[in-house]
């Protein structure tokens, strides 16, 4: 971990992009700060730390779209995940830090590469589709702090519009988050990282919310997706290295 100052300034600035890009477009905060936040600060750290900033934002984006949640769909993916966050927080305990970098890295590439394609899967659909998705993404989720992607899949399999998305996707963060946490525990941050965090995630929003009204959604949508792949590229380097 990198210490004093300016490992704190790191930590705000990358807290800061991840925050921006959230608010900026419905999603991303884990995709482009998880492989940042694990190299700077270790994969259990780093991890536990997406899932609380990514609850946190998804608990105060969710309190203007909470009528637009779809229990249907909901309930089955949120209770998969929870079946499924304990194996992903075991699997972040138990494996050396260099064959978690790996794993994570790995998770995060093949999840953006997928989003990007837009893939269509049969059995991603239904509720069946949600319960496949949401085990996914709790696993993914607790494991390497990544749990977008498969609802992201989901969502478009269904043919579920941004509108639609967003509401949903932040439900499900904070739920996945919630349950992410409670098994692998708090962060180990310094009082000082704790307030570089909040007032990073303050500033994240001001400036998401400034700049979704300039910046194309599909424009940011790109920007994230390619943040994240470079992200999760340079992390799978940093395991295979330390192997």
């Amino acid at each position: 971990m990198t210490e004093g100052w300016a490992g704190d300034a790191l930590l705000a600035g990358i807290v800061l992009l991840g925050s921006s890009v959230q608010w900026l477009t419905g999603m991303g905060f884990a995709l482009v700060a998880v492989p940042a936040l694990v190299l700077l600060l270790g994969p259990v750290d780093g991890v536990v730390l997406a899932n609380c900033a990514a609850g946190a934002i998804s608990v105060v984006g969710l309190a203007g779209g909470w009528r637009r949640v779809r229990p249907a769909a909901m309930v089955p993916l949120c209770l998969a995940a929870a079946c499924t966050v304990p194996a992903g927080a075991w699997v972040t305990r138990r494996l050396p830090e260099p064959d978690l970098l790996l794993v994570m890295g790995a998770l995060v590439t093949v999840a953006v590469l997928l989003v990007m394609r837009g893939a269509r899967v049969a059995a991603l659909r239904g509720t069946k589709g949600a319960v496949a998705a949401g085990a996914v993404g709790g696993f993914m989720n607790s494991a390497a702090g990544v749990g977008g992607p498969p609802i992201s899949l989901y969502a478009l399999n269904a043919g579920w519009t941004v509108r639609e998305f967003v509401p949903n996707a932040q439900f499900y963060g904070v739920v996945v988050n919630a349950f992410s946490v409670a098994a692998n525990g708090a962060p180990r941050l310094a009082g000082a990282q704790w307030t570089a965090v909040a007032c990073a995630m303050a500033a994240g929003a001001l400036v998401g919310r400034s700049l979704a009204q300039r910046v194309p959604e599909k424009r940011a949508r790109l920007l994230v997706l390619t943040l994240a792949l470079t992200g999760g590229v340079t992390a799978v380097g940093k395991g295979l290295w330390g192997l």
